[in-house]
């Protein structure tokens, strides 16, 4: 984390052994998302006039890139909560919760895709309505005329540059999607 974990209490006096136990769970945090930049945590005890028992209420602040997480709701009138300790331990589960969701849409947004792959056209059977491609690797990769993109099947010669996508077939490996190269423009440079 980039700053310390930041503890405050209201209503009941500051505890090492609890301050220590939130520090803790606050670095586990970082197993989930490492870029963690800051964490707030505010224990509270029920004020004087509460009637059902003592029901503690423990608010999570995370700071993460972009976002800001927060786990803090009134306590549900379970046991749980009546323990302070368990209460921390609740809240930071959800905020685990909120931390893994978080990094899933991060992730989801970040999510690089890897080109398609290029090859040629190694042998070409027209009246039979399917080919072969020769991949950069060396192996040859069936694909059918329906493969084709844009209607291309009857313009494809042998020695074609095609990109594809290559999926496991029952035969082995096959081309899903296949389209013609576009050939780059090239720059004469002046002899």
């Amino acid at each position: 984390m980039e700053t310390p974990v930041t503890i405050a209490y209201h209503h009941m006096r500051p505890s090492d052994a609890l301050s220590e136990m939130v520090r803790e769970k606050a670095g586990r945090l970082e197993r989930y998302f490492d870029r963690i930049t800051g964490c707030a945590v505010t224990l509270e005890a029920p004020g004087r006039h509460h009637r059902h028992g003592k029901h503690y209420r423990v608010r999570v602040e995370l700071q993460v890139p972009g976002e800001r997480l927060v786990v803090g709701r009134d306590p549900a009138k379970t046991r749980s909560h009546e323990d302070l300790y368990a209460a921390v331990n609740a809240a930071f589960r959800e905020a685990r919760r909120q931390l893994q969701d978080h990094v899933r849409r991060f992730d989801a947004r970040t999510k690089v895709h890897a080109e398609p792959a290029r090859g040629k056209v190694a042998r070409l059977f027209l009246d039979d309505g399917y080919g072969f491609l020769a991949t950069s690797d060396g192996r040859e990769v069936y694909f059918n005329e329906k493969s084709v993109l844009e209607g291309a099947f009857r313009r494809l010669r042998v020695g074609s540059e095609v990109r594809f996508a290559e999926e496991s077939g029952e035969q082995g490996p096959q081309a899903s999607t296949v389209a013609v190269a576009r050939r780059e423009r090239r720059i004469r440079s002046p002899a």
